[in-house]
């Protein structure tokens, strides 16, 4: 990834600037954006400056807006100069978004509060979560094959299962701890297990960097992209982490979002373990805004939308760092990504609904059947040569074995499916007739 231009630095662009030139220049550059846009130097200096102002003097006058507006938080670079960040449109109106569709007593369609079918949906988030958070690090196993291995508990065959799996349990900790303040012993624990038989050493999960294990974040050409604090700092700087995690740090407000938001940024730029930072960040993101009661957290997927554009996820962590530690950037990327899961989440429950409902005209003879039951008939006319298990019937909609079992026996007495042997459990296929027997009348 191309690393972008650095801006001029403020102290240069002030040289020989008296106090008049600096009035008139802050009445012609009032906003810290550009028609709504938080532009760093690289994008901006492709842009023609307003009224009669060059370049330089236009982005001075932007700085200049922006850091009478910032608000500085205890984590610092390796010079020791703080980062901070703005509430800069259009942050105000995502996060009052935020507040509004994830948290509170929000109103989601039925089936996500309905107890019988919100399983389901949490099991599909956190599969969606695991795979795209680890093919963000390398992962290279395709979404069925990684989906078919956790439904059926299938032992991960490589690392990229592997760091799918370890994904997956972790998102399942995640929200089991929810309600715990982050401590140093928690940190490690999530490390330990998103990094779990990954590690060319294993002695590395859970713990900190050491003093000989120095590392930077590039590419695979050689280009460096970030420098991490040096080891001996880490356990002072993952106190301060921890401080601000849990709100004792700093002394004004910070919206929830933009704490858990910066979080995920602080441990990604701290480095502090040698492999698996990117994974424990996006699972502290998400303890972060569970914990401050953000319920819909439990079914989206961040990672998926930080995928589909690997790029501009980079981007916004290097656009920060070039631009004097402005988290603005990272802080608007972020919030515009959670905005776009939500509505994927949305989409896709419509999706279903739909599809429940087309499912329904078909089940005329079938009115007995239950939402998990529902499901699986529904993906059996699309693949009519796939084979279920208990164990994977279960998984996918986290209830018990005898439940499991109990909705997989139901549909082979109805005829939807056969049974068979393999080695010393059942496995089930859709019935060849299932389409027609679908379409005989009920009772």
């Amino acid at each position: 990834m191309k690393t972008p231009t650095t801006p001029p630095s403020l102290s240069k662009l002030l040289k020989g600037i008296g106090p008049d030139n600096l009035l008139q220049l802050l009445a012609k550059v009032a906003e810290p954006t550009v028609s709504g846009e938080y532009l760093h130097w690289d994008k901006l200096r492709h842009r023609t400056p307003p009224f009669d102002l060059s370049l330089r003097e236009w982005w001075l006058g932007l700085k200049l807006q922006r850091g009478t507006q910032a608000k500085p938080i205890a984590l610092s670079d390796n010079c020791g100069t703080p980062f901070s960040f703005n509430l800069a449109d259009p942050i105000p109106e995502k996060l009052h978004e935020i507040d509004l569709k994830a948290g509170g007593a929000v109103q989601m369609p039925e089936p996500v509060v309905n107890p019988e079918s919100r399983n389901s949906y949490i099991v599909r988030s956190l599969m969606e979560e695991a795979i795209t958070s680890s093919q963000l690090e390398g992962a290279a196993t395709t979404r069925e094959v990684a989906k078919e291995m956790i439904r059926r508990g299938i032992t991960p065959r490589d690392r990229s299962e592997q760091m799918i799996l370890n994904n997956f349990q972790t998102m399942e900790r995640i929200i089991q701890v929810k309600n715990e303040p982050l401590t140093e012993d928690l940190i490690f624990e999530i490390h330990r297990m998103v990094t779990d038989k990954t590690l060319d050493n294993n002695s590395a999960a859970g713990r900190l960097r050491r003093d000989d294990e120095n590392c930077v974040v590039g590419d695979d050409f050689g280009e460096i992209d970030h420098v991490p604090p040096n080891p001996i700092e880490l356990p002072a700087r993952m106190a301060a982490m921890i401080d601000f995690a849990n709100g004792k740090t700093p002394s004004y407000f910070v919206h929830p979002a933009i704490r858990s938001i910066i979080l995920h940024f602080w441990l990604a730029y701290d480095h502090p373990f040698i492999d698996g930072n990117g994974r424990t960040a996006r699972a502290l993101f998400y303890w972060s805004m569970l914990r401050h009661h953000y319920w819909l957290f439990e079914f989206v997927s961040i990672s998926r939308i930080f995928l589909r554009a690997p790029v501009k996820y980079g981007r916004a962590f290097l656009y920060t760092e070039t631009d004097d530690n402005d988290l603005t950037y990272f802080l608007i990327y972020h919030l515009q990504a959670i905005d776009e899961s939500i509505r994927d989440l949305y989409n896709y429950i419509n999706l279903k609904t739909n599809q429940t409902k087309a499912l329904g005209q078909e089940l005329s003879g079938m009115v007995l059947l239950n939402h998990r039951q529902r499901d699986l008939i529904s993906h059996a006319l699309r693949h009519p040569g796939f084979l279920y298990s208990i164990k994977s019937h279960q998984n996918s909609h986290s209830v018990v074995y005898q439940t499991a079992r109990n909705d997989l026996l139901d549909l082979v007495s109805r005829g939807l499916l056969t049974k068979e042997v393999r080695g010393k459990s059942f496995s089930f296929k859709p019935a060849k007739d299932i389409a027609e027997k679908l379409r005989e009348p009920g009772p």
